[in-house]
């Protein structure tokens, strides 16, 4: 919904009608990832896409049956389809799209989710995709990590979803969850697609240097709030570091541990340290081993660089097993030179890690082009 949501407010303020299709499931080569959304208002414009150009048209069609009184719809499209080919999903691929119809009186806190996204404030929205009883599909819950507010229809069901979906908030997970009718966790007959807005990921950059500069632009890029840290002020300047949204003049591993102790470096947080000095990268590094798993750590510098720091990390106490989730020399081998290229090769690693990829040309390999969830485990991760 996030792609969609400027376009979904304006319609909701002005008191409008609008369809909203949403990938609620995918599996195999699907183009988009649960959530991608698309909004098609009364004048027939649209916005958004759950398939990158492959479905839209059907989608569009339902949405407009939306605006026009259509009760909600979940409806799959792919390979299992007779239709794939009449429809375009040629990729390969299987999406469940979830169409409704949205305005004031079916989303009534849909302007204090849009404050809350925009401010980064965690909340998430739930709603039901599937039940025996038709007049509860549609129904919806949002949830802040100390409230609810809505209904899916009974107050156990209300109760056992909305601890589950505290649960995939603070993660930032977004998926689809399985209930009894009244929220049996081990029952059947209501599924309930969840969209998890949660902060930014974190990308924490140390060493204000020319290959920090690129990486806090892809970073920025890629949907991360960006953190440059050094301890020379002369280096961490707006100019050099344009659109950041953190520069801090500090020692990087007295920076890090604040963060640490305050709880801002968890699960969703990316590290790399491109400081390439043993004085500023080995207590940051070690900072960040003993610290609270991560998303990805990452240390700048040659092989007889990091075999330097190993030891130095070795005679302060760590293991083995600890050193293991150092990536030195960071990022993948794609043959980078400049600062560009090599914030690609670190980011690509980045995004390799975190979706199982192999790091190997898509055409040396065999199978799905996109490493979704197996088809039985309905919780995706996002990055953002």
């Amino acid at each position: 919904m996030r792609d969609v949501l400027d376009a979904l407010v304006r319609a909701w303020r002005s008191g409008q009608t609008v369809g909203l299709g949403t990938v609620v499931r995918t599996f195999r080569s699907a183009p988009r990832d649960p959530g991608a959304a698309m909004l098609v208002t009364v004048d027939g414009a649209s916005t958004g896409s759950v398939s990158g150009g492959c479905v839209e048209g059907a989608v569009y069609e339902l949405a407009n049956e939306a605006i026009g009184g259509a009760h909600p719809v979940l409806e799959r499209f792919g390979i299992s389809d007779d239709d794939a080919f009449a429809v375009g999903l040629t990729c390969g691929g299987i999406l469940d799209v979830f169409v409704e119809p949205v305005n004031r009186e079916t989303f009534p806190e849909l302007e204090q989710v849009a404050d809350d996204i925009e401010a980064g404030r965690p909340v998430a929205v739930a709603t039901v995709i599937e039940h025996v009883d038709p007049a509860r599909i549609g129904r919806r819950l949002v949830v802040w990590p100390a409230r609810a507010a809505g209904s899916l229809g009974s107050e156990d069901a209300d109760r056992r979803v909305g601890e589950d979906v505290r649960g995939l908030l603070s993660q930032g997970e977004t998926g689809t969850l399985h209930y009894g009718p009244d929220g049996e966790r081990l029952g059947e007959g209501m599924r309930v697609f969840v969209s998890s807005f949660a902060p930014r990921p974190r990308l924490v950059v140390f060493g204000a240097i020319d290959f920090a500069s690129a990486l806090a632009r892809l970073g920025g890029y890629l949907g991360y709030h960006v953190t440059v840290c050094d301890a020379r002020p002369v280096f961490v300047t707006s100019e050099r570091f344009p659109g950041v949204d953190e520069l801090v003049v500090r020692w990087p591993h007295e920076y890090l541990a604040e963060e640490i102790d305050a709880g801002r470096i968890g699960p969703r947080t990316v590290i790399c340290v491109l400081t390439h000095d043993p004085k500023f990268d080995v207590p940051t590094l070690l900072a960040a081993l003993r610290g609270p798993p991560i998303a990805y750590l990452g240390a700048m510098g040659s092989r007889r660089t990091h075999e330097d720091r190993v030891l130095r990390l070795r005679e302060a106490g760590l293991t083995d097993a600890e050193l293991a989730r150092v990536e030195s020399p960071i990022g993948l081998s794609i043959g980078a030179r400049t600062p560009e290229e090599t914030a690609v090769s670190i980011m690509a690693q980045v995004i390799q890690r975190h979706r199982g990829g192999t790091g190997a040309g898509l055409a040396q390999e065999t199978g799905p082009i996109h490493r979704d969830s197996d088809p039985g485990e309905e919780v995706v991760p996002l990055v953002g």
